[in-house]
């Protein structure tokens, strides 16, 4: 294993952060916050510069990245992140609890979403920013920004794309990895201004309108609001964030696609067109479900247009109390829960492509059940899927369940009922924050245990990272040279 490669990598990223902090720090003195708070930045920049330079001050001779070394790096980097992300929470006193402010800070750079805030809008502008700009970072991956930004960069950083790009498979568009990651940067920033655009002039102040893009396009879901986004009491501000959310819940593949000009074969994706159907049958079926309770058609399919796409793209915004429901709709949301977005998107959840495939073989297999002779062809996006990418969706799904398991037992400790505990482990696990009862859309995570709150914390890197990048570091073997 080449650990000062992995030593290097990640003292490159730790000073990436420090650089990301000078974000909130211009943001506190522009709103001119208290000193407290300008310190709680630099003294975090001040200790990611040190740690960084420490890790990084020599280039290593041997450059070379393998499978291992770019799953440790991914891994190794987002508990780094989050773990000095935590610091300005912790040093200005507005989340004193340092397990809650790494709870906090996780859930920004995996875009889950989930809080242990009882009243956000008590926290000052600068770190309502650095909540919703770890959104920004953690959706399309720190390690594809630091691909797309570093001096050199060759084909073996394919590992490091491969490691944080969820979905079950993965593939370039141009040659070269900075290419690549430079491309999918730039398409993701411009949807991002262009949607803080829209919002701005839609009503939204400005620094409102870049928090929400922000979460949105990173499928977070951090408000800045205690009733999020029914706040604003918008119908076009809430059409615009739940269209918005399902376009960052697309293969961000296809929208490279689009720019080339080859319209038919963006239309052509398959993962693409069983996702749209999917939202839209889920809302049509849930609004069959709760239409007595509403006076108005109206009403009713916005809200239930604007949860799905919020739990289908895993981000979390909320206009509705989707607690209230029926157990029909909350059954169908809990299957959008763990079907998530796109292959290549923001979005978390076990990927529409994985759900499809698995669909698609159980099809196949009970075709095959008269003649057992038959050959029957499973294909996805009109290609064969091959074997070795069968087996790999099945052992993911089989480590995915198991491990929903054990932290289900963990946090079933504590807390009341099923229908908490499950959702809970759900709403993390698929980085998506909201669940049922206790930890609902208008609740949050404050009332759980220290060990609850570490437990999930782990269960929202594992689902950003696809469970594999994370889990490699508890094997022995690995250190082996």
């Amino acid at each position: 294993m080449n650990s000062k490669m992995i030593r290097y990598i990640i003292g490159y990223i730790l000073k990436l952060e420090a650089g990301f902090l000078v974000l909130p720090l211009f943001v506190s003195f522009y709103f001119k916050e208290s000193m407290l708070l300008h310190k709680s930045y630099l003294y975090t920049i001040i200790f990611l510069i040190i740690s960084g330079f420490a890790l990084s001050k020599k280039i290593p001779k041997n450059q070379k990245i393998y499978a291992k070394e770019g799953l440790i790096i991914v891994s190794l980097s987002w508990i780094f992140l989050s773990f000095f992300g935590a610091m300005p929470f912790v040093f200005s006193g507005y989340i004193p609890s340092f397990i809650d402010a790494y709870f906090e800070t996780m859930s920004g750079f995996t875009t889950t979403g989930a809080s242990i805030l009882t009243n956000v809008e008590a926290l000052p502008n600068s770190l309502l920013f650095w909540r919703s700009f770890t959104h920004l970072v953690g959706g399309m991956g720190v390690l594809v920004l630091a691909l797309a930004i570093l001096p050199k960069s060759n084909h073996q950083s394919l590992h490091l794309m491969k490691a944080e790009v969820p979905g079950p498979t993965f593939g370039k568009f141009v040659a070269k990895m900075s290419y690549n990651s430079r491309i999918l940067y730039i398409i993701y920033l411009i949807m991002t201004f262009v949607l803080t655009v829209i919002l701005f002039f839609e009503g939204m102040p400005i620094f409102d309108a870049v928090l929400h893009a922000f979460g949105t396009a990173g499928t977070g879901g951090f408000g800045i609001k205690n009733t999020s986004i029914a706040y604003y009491n918008s119908p076009v501000i809430e059409y615009t964030i739940g269209v918005g959310m399902l376009m960052f819940s697309l293969n961000f593949n296809l929208y490279y696609i689009l720019l080339l000009g080859n319209i038919k074969q963006f239309f052509r994706s398959e993962e693409m067109r069983w996702f749209l159907a999917i939202v839209f049958g889920a809302v049509f079926l849930i609004c069959l479900n709760i239409h007595s309770m509403y006076e108005s058609i109206i009403p009713m399919i916005r809200d239930v247009f604007f949860t799905v796409s919020s739990i289908v793209s895993t981000t979390g915004y909320s206009t509705a109390d989707f607690d209230k429901w029926p157990l029909f709709s909350k059954i169908i949301l809990l299957f959008l829960m763990f079907m998530g977005g796109c292959a290549g998107s923001t979005a978390g959840g076990l990927k529409v492509s994985r759900v499809v495939i698995l669909m698609k073989s159980s099809i196949r297999e009970f075709k095959k059940l008269g003649n057992i002779n038959r050959i029957v062809s499973l294909k996805m996006e009109e290609k064969p899927v091959t074997k070795d990418l069968m087996e790999s969706i099945a052992s993911y799904l089989i480590v995915y369940i198991g491990i929903f398991v054990i932290i289900l037992l963990i946090v079933s400790t504590s807390l009341p009922d099923l229908a908490s505990a499950f959702s809970s482990v759900a709403a993390t696990f698929n980085n998506i924050g909201p669940g049922f009862e206790i930890v609902g859309p208008t609740q949050n995570y404050s009332s759980l245990t220290n060990l609850n709150k570490i437990a999930l914390s782990f269960s929202m890197l594992l689902g950003r990272l696809e469970i594999f990048p994370v889990l490699i570091l508890f094997s022995p073997k690995i250190y082996k040279r």
